[in-house]
């Protein structure tokens, strides 16, 4: 496995006539590629999706590139929570110790590329300083960007007390008397909100979903809430606050926020969840003319992940709704198996 440059652009290609045939005893990647002796497999990303993706084709001796922008969504985060042995370590370790344990069990260097005499795919990845590197498969573990709130204090809270996903921060900041919900954006929809807000009382003594004056919201909001059972924690602890807020502002204690209404009320939160719109990093799927689903992900055929254009894939955040890390690594388990699939059957 190589890790290089991030790349700029991709590009589909007949398949040119191949004379090289694989050799089976190489190590992980191939350090010059060309239309003629192309890699198996290109990689675009190295978050945990695309090292597990590395690793599984590893395993079946399938030569592959991983190429990296060095930025990643969770950078702003200092602990890992969710993946067994890695549990509240830190995520720029995680990183290197998984490129290090490919590297130092399947090697980093030489070999060819598969024959590929029934591909029906090829494509060409130009990188930033103008390389070109060719591969039968793409994988793209691109993941995705947050989109902050147009609110004041909105990103300077980001991660230090607004958290998207309460299986990966929440549970360092329980007991307090009470967290929000913003039910805004993608978590407007009333069963988000509840959802969410249900997630909370699991770590608070009571939730507050803030609306932001969207009298829709707050409707949906109490009608799901009044199906709720008289003595249920959703009857008794969710509350729902419909006036617009001014501002956030991160306090000093934990993850506390305090929370500006417009008529100057200040609500004090333990921390708030949400999860803001997010967007699929570079310009890939326009590239390749790739489908995407109503949450802005990839579209994938299940259960390997590859994409509407043939010999395309994809893993982790770009192309699920249910972006964590455990997720990822399992995507690309399951990629690894589809694009291995593909390229033995055209060996």
């Amino acid at each position: 496995m190589k890790t290089t440059h991030p790349l700029s652009t991709i590009s589909n290609f007949p398949k040119p006539p191949i004379t090289k045939a694989r050799n089976k005893q190489s190590t992980a990647y191939y350090k010059i590629t060309t239309r003629t002796s192309p890699i198996d497999v290109l990689i675009i990303g190295a978050g945990p999706a695309g090292l597990s993706t590395a690793l599984g084709l590893a395993r079946l001796q399938i030569k592959c590139i991983v190429f990296s922008s060095n930025v990643f969504r969770n950078q702003e985060s200092k602990h890992m929570h969710g993946v067994p042995t890695w549990e509240h370590r830190d995520l720029v370790e995680y990183r290197a110790a998984a490129r290090e344990d490919v590297v130092k069990n399947y090697g980093s260097g030489g070999g060819e590329g598969s024959e590929g005499a029934d591909s029906k795919t090829l494509f060409r990845a130009v990188d930033e300083r103008g390389a070109e590197w060719w591969g039968w498969k793409i994988v793209l573990a691109v993941g995705v960007r947050d989109v902050m709130l147009e609110m004041e204090g909105y990103e300077e809270c980001w991660v230090k007390g607004i958290f998207h996903c309460l299986f990966c921060h929440g549970y360092e900041e329980r007991g307090g008397a009470s967290a929000g919900v913003f039910a805004i954006d993608d978590c407007a929809p009333r069963h988000s909100a509840t959802h969410l807000a249900r997630f909370v009382l699991r770590l608070a003594d009571n939730a507050t979903i803030y609306t932001n004056g969207n009298e829709l919201v707050s409707q949906g909001i109490r009608d799901m809430l009044a199906t709720a059972g008289a003595a249920t924690s959703s009857k008794n602890n969710i509350f729902i606050e419909e006036r617009k807020i001014a501002k956030l502002v991160k306090l000093p204690n934990g993850a506390q926020v305090e929370v500006w209404l417009v008529d100057g009320t200040r609500k004090i939160e333990a921390f708030v969840a949400h999860k803001p719109k997010g967007m699929l990093n570079g310009t890939f799927v326009e590239q390749m003319g790739l489908q995407t689903m109503p949450q802005g992900v990839i579209k994938l055929g299940v259960p390997f992940n590859e994409t509407s254009v043939s010999g395309v894939f994809a893993a982790g955040d770009c192309g699920t709704a249910v972006q964590a890390s455990a997720t990822a690594l399992s995507m690309g388990a399951m990629t690894a198996a589809g694009a291995a699939s593909s390229i033995c059957a055209e060996d």
